[in-house]
């Protein structure tokens, strides 16, 4: 399963670029699942696509696309966003290029892609006909992320040195997992003080909490949201499960297609093991939610 590789946006000489998969029996035009890759906004790459997922995808009919976007903190939220919906015109107007449908497109982010996958549902032209957050959130302003957490201040505390906060390259488009996520030091930081969302955004909340407003989901919901599918374990300690409720309860209130499956006892990241039953009835589920396009 080799992918065709693109790049969607030039940002000051630095590329940033998406990985095509195409179905081996497909001879024409597709519909497409877009692919956005976890890890807080602050690591992860294309590349990280679950191979098994994806293979489920193809074998379903669609194609793929997964998406490399600039990491924080060296980028800010604004930035970050400014690349989903850049990459979503440029993937309109390279549909026969890529011999996708543009009115065919489905979104499918984990953790921090369920957030930029659910930011989609509002922000960028095309608008997917469908959504799939998987352990996803739709308010960065809550006290889960803007207050020191009760879960991480349980580990050893990080210093700001310890962090490497001032050590940061200028900008980077993609960090392994072995790299700085494995480590998570930074992000453990930022997580044992409450500092996500201030040193992604750019702004602190407790001062100007307006300026997310844009940047939040579940702030931004209307009757003309595509449906959507959230799935999320109610035992995650990282994204809290009650994201993925509020924002059922918030598309209810605009009669918004949608379905919330909870993964009992479930952990963040709980479809790593596609041996899982549990996962493999998720996703034949998210293949039958898709199949609707």
């Amino acid at each position: 399963m080799a992918p065709k590789t693109y790049t969607y946006k030039t940002v000051e000489e630095c590329d940033i670029k998406a990985d095509l998969y195409r179905p081996t029996q497909a001879s024409g035009v597709t519909p497409v699942i877009v692919y956005i890759h976890g890890g807080c906004l602050m690591s992860g790459s294309r590349n990280i696509i679950n191979k098994q997922q994806a293979e489920l995808y193809l074998q379903a009919g669609f194609s793929v696309i997964s998406l490399d976007y600039r990491l924080a903190p060296e980028s800010k939220l604004p930035a970050i966003i400014d690349d989903l919906k850049d990459f979503f015109i440029w993937l309109k107007e390279s549909a026969n290029e890529l011999h996708i449908d543009p009115e065919r497109i489905g979104v499918v982010g984990h953790s921090a892609g369920g957030y930029l996958a659910l930011m989609s549902g509002f922000c960028v032209t095309p608008q997917p006909q469908a959504i799939v957050a998987l352990y996803g959130y739709g308010d960065i302003t809550g006290q889960w992320y803007t207050q020191p957490d009760p879960f991480y201040c349980q580990q050893a505390t990080v210093s700001e040195e310890e962090s490497e906060i001032h050590t940061l390259p200028k900008r980077i488009i993609s960090e392994p997992y072995e790299g700085r996520l494995k480590n998570h030091k930074l992000y453990l930081y930022y997580r044992q003080n409450g500092l996500w969302t201030q040193e992604v955004g750019g702004v602190d909340p407790t001062h100007d909490k307006s300026f997310y407003t844009p940047y939040c989901p579940l702030k931004n919901v209307s009757n003309q949201y595509p449906p959507t599918l959230l799935l999320h374990g109610n035992n995650d300690t990282d994204v809290p499960y009650e994201q993925s409720q509020m924002m059922a309860d918030t598309f209810a209130r605009h009669d918004v297609s949608h379905q919330l499956i909870t993964i009992q006892n479930g952990r963040h990241g709980f479809d790593s093991d596609m041996d899982d039953p549990t996962v493999q009835a998720a996703f034949s589920d998210i293949i039958n939610f898709f199949s609707q396009l």
